[in-house]
């Protein structure tokens, strides 16, 4: 069951990206000519008016082919005659779609629920090393760490544990409505009641949010997962993570296996389902506006550049240059995912 819900998790994101482009493309007026869920040999098709839809066998990807996109041509319904804006309205449209399936995966989580937990202190246990005076109080809300904003309450011990290195840390709370700054603050973990696992010795408020909060909530989640996205791509630069630490469809299908088979009821898995869905929705919106080639980022940089460069020149730049760009990008690309692949399947037979 787990597969089949991945399956139909990364078809819906597929078919909600290029949906995203294709839709836009047609408010623009530029002519697509073919629409398509996966990639491979055509297993099915169906001539629209003017666009040809179909499906095809390799459940990976899908495009929206517009006329013009990566060749120069005379119709003046093309890609490269649509104005500059229109092209960058078109290319960030498939990453604005998974944002907002996102956004509503998140809000399908989070607006049923009766409690959520905030970022402000409601509790110390006896024995706790950050409370006191010159620490942090009953009623801190921690606003930020290491100066990081903390989004949600779980920002806090994840961004502790990103700067666990560090002896001190940079902590600003609001406290009694004012703005208090603890700097080069020690945070500093002991046991309690004889557990094993060092803690702060802290605990949040509870809430019962309004309608206003949910949604608040289910906006802070979702900005929090781009924030991730780019703690991650720092830990990936700096080589704090490696090819090790990234995985791809079968490493997440078989994460979402585990964590569902672990969950205590049907309804739990689903919603833990589903919440791997809203992380990857997101992740992918942001990824794929990366500056690289064959990504929708690569081609808005390209826009943007040759734009420039034509208004500087006055003079038109083939398109067909670009394309050669974004074809061995995709090359790169698909060998990268090839390598995540197997080392996802090497992974899970070595157990």
């Amino acid at each position: 069951m787990t597969i089949i819900f991945a399956i139909l998790l990364f078809s819906l994101l597929i078919f909600v990206h290029e949906l995203g482009h294709f839709l836009a493309a047609k408010a623009s007026g530029v002519k697509v000519n073919e629409f398509s869920m996966f990639m491979g040999p055509v297993i099915w098709k169906k001539q629209g008016k003017e666009t040809l839809y179909s499906l095809r066998c390799i459940p990976i990807g899908g495009f929206c082919a517009m006329e013009g996109e990566d060749e120069d041509t005379d119709n003046p319904r093309s890609f490269q005659k649509a104005a500059w804006w229109k092209r960058l309205i078109i290319l960030v449209a498939g990453a604005a779609m998974n944002f907002i399936v996102g956004f509503i995966l998140f809000a399908v989580i989070f607006m049923p629920q009766d409690e959520i937990s905030v970022p402000v202190i409601s509790y110390f246990e006896a024995g706790s090393a950050v409370c006191g005076e010159g620490g942090l109080q009953v009623g801190d809300e921690i606003l930020e760490v290491d100066g990081e904003k903390v989004y949600v309450a779980n920002d806090v011990s994840m961004l502790l544990y990103l700067n666990e290195s560090n002896e001190t840390h940079d902590l600003v709370v609001r406290r009694n409505g004012e703005t208090v700054e603890l700097n080069d603050f020690r945070m500093e973990k002991r046991t309690f009641n004889n557990e094993e696992s060092p803690r702060y010795g802290f605990t949040f408020k509870e809430i019962e949010p309004t309608f206003w909060q949910r949604l608040g909530f289910t906006w802070d989640n979702t900005i929090d997962n781009i924030r991730n996205v780019r703690l991650s791509l720092q830990m990936l630069f700096t080589g704090k993570a490696g090819l090790k630490d990234m995985s791809g469809p079968v490493g997440i299908v078989d994460t979402m296996s585990t964590v569902a088979n672990a969950s205590p009821t049907a309804t739990a898995a689903l919603m833990n389902m589903l919440m791997f869905g809203a992380i990857i929705a997101v992740n992918l919106a942001v990824m794929n506006l990366l500056p690289l080639p064959a990504l929708d980022g690569g081609r808005v940089f390209c826009l943007l550049v040759t734009t420039v460069i034509q208004k500087i020149t006055k003079k038109k730049i083939n398109p067909k240059y670009e394309g050669y760009i974004h074809a061995v990008g995709m090359i790169l690309l698909l060998v990268l995912m090839a390598v995540i692949m197997f080392k996802d399947i090497f992974v899970i037979f070595r157990r």
